[in-house]
């Protein structure tokens, strides 16, 4: 009964951050939809596993050099607005993009260039976002919101294979953009009448120069050594991560036994993996050593899926890979996320964490490029060259995909020793 209580006056007082999530979550899932889709459409149109992970370069790339200043104009804009404008000029490139589609007129470099777009409003509407989750969420479910972002995410990261799959398969990539727009109208709606974000405290940031006010939040993080060591830590794991989705979709759709379908399956795994440990870690009390638990998801991740893709082939084997590599990182993204909201003030967050999506995700687009690069350059090149029986054919295989297994063992041995280096930096250990 009692435990009956506190749900209920948990959820009284999570009320607005609630809606603001299940809302905006739907909302996601329309989007991340329409970028599954358009994977599966460029590298069925391409063949090129460079120009498929271009689409992510093309995102990430305005998003990591403008938003050391989004930030500071995050402060000064009102949050609720902000939010809106960035989610309505986001979904205007998804109307332009089914008009394209539909008049057979779409082709890749318009899709580079409407993710570029996409990638500027998230820049600016990232930070606005975290900075509204905090105004509207007592201090005390902080822990809970890292797990509740993480359910939404592997919700998604299992509904999206599945759902685009039979869509793009029934209706076609129009449908699935159709329903993008459909999710993004309830979140819209909902946000604009039902959603109120405290806008009474002036923020410094509305006082200074957009220079002067990034510039805080940069002199913030030299101050803070541990946080900032952190942001580098979790740069190279994002390095690493991101060569691993480039070479990802390569090897699922062209490795003999895989497919769209598999593809597919092997997500839908992922989002099953990332489901699991986001209830694990909603209801999980706070651990003794946040720095401690960091380090181990990040480094049981590194060390076990990316071997199982690189020597598995089998979906079954894939599968396993998949979910050992993603049941420990909601986990890990909570106790980063605490650790942000708990450390940082709230007045400092938005310049805060646009200065740190700069330093933490500029390997992104580095990592998608050279991933791509790498597949196409040098790993399937390189694996073509094998006859059936040398000691790499025998390793990784044969035929196309075959190079992008030989590079999952590569990044496998990278993720590994940036984990131990890092779990050595002194200064990450005094957040503590």
């Amino acid at each position: 009964m009692k435990n009956v209580k506190e749900f209920l006056t948990a959820v009284k007082e999570m009320k607005t951050y609630l809606i603001l999530w299940l809302t905006q979550s739907f909302s996601g899932l329309g989007s991340a939809m329409t970028s599954y889709g358009l994977v599966i459409w460029s590298y069925t149109q391409q063949g090129s596993a460079l120009m498929t992970a271009l689409l992510m370069v093309s995102s990430y790339a305005p998003y990591v050099v403008f938003s050391i200043f989004a930030g500071a104009l995050s402060d000064k804009w009102n949050k609720k607005t902000t939010m809106l404008v960035c989610d309505s000029t986001a979904a205007l490139t998804t109307v332009i993009m089914l008009v394209l589609l539909r008049g057979d007129r779409l082709r890749i470099w318009h899709l580079y260039l409407l993710n570029m777009v996409n990638g500027l409003m998230n820049t600016v509407q990232q930070p606005a976002s975290e900075v509204a989750v905090t105004r509207v969420l007592p201090k005390k479910y902080y822990q809970r919101v890292g797990g509740l972002k993480y359910f939404a995410s592997s919700l998604n990261s299992i509904m999206t294979p599945i759902i685009a799959t039979a869509v793009l398969g029934l209706a076609g990539m129009g449908a699935v953009a159709v329903f993008d727009l459909f999710t993004f109208v309830i979140a819209f709606v909902t946000l604009a009448f039902c959603i109120k974000i405290p806008e009474n405290e002036r923020d410094e940031g509305e006082k200074e120069g957009l220079l002067a006010s990034a510039g805080k939040g940069i002199a913030y993080l030299r101050q803070e050594r541990g946080i900032f060591h952190l942001i580098f830590f979790l740069a190279a794991i994002n390095l690493v991560a991101s060569v691993y989705e480039a070479a990802f979709p390569a090897m699922m759709l062209s490795r003999e036994g895989g497919g769209e379908k598999v593809m597919g399956l092997v997500n839908g795994v992922i989002g099953g993996a990332t489901f699991a440990g986001s209830v694990l870690a909603s209801f999980m009390k706070a651990p003794k050593s946040r720095v401690r638990v960091i380090c181990r998801c990040l480094l049981f991740s590194m060390s076990t899926e990316n071997f199982l893709l690189a020597f598995g082939r089998t979906p079954s084997v894939w599968c396993v890979g998949g979910f050992l590599g993603w049941i420990a990182i909601p986990l890990m993204s909570t106790n980063l996320d605490a650790i942000m909201r708990l450390r940082v003030p709230v007045d400092m967050q938005g310049r805060v964490y646009s200065v740190r999506n700069s330093l933490q995700f500029f390997t992104i687009p580095v990592g998608y490029f050279l991933g791509g690069f790498l597949v196409d350059a040098v790993f399937e090149p390189v694996m073509a060259r094998q006859d059936a029986g040398s000691i790499l054919a025998r390793m990784f295989g044969t035929g196309k995909g075959s190079g992008a297994a030989f590079l999952f063992f590569v990044i496998a041995f990278a993720g590994i020793g940036v984990c131990l280096y890092f779990q050595r930096d002194r200064a990450i250990w005094e957040l503590e």
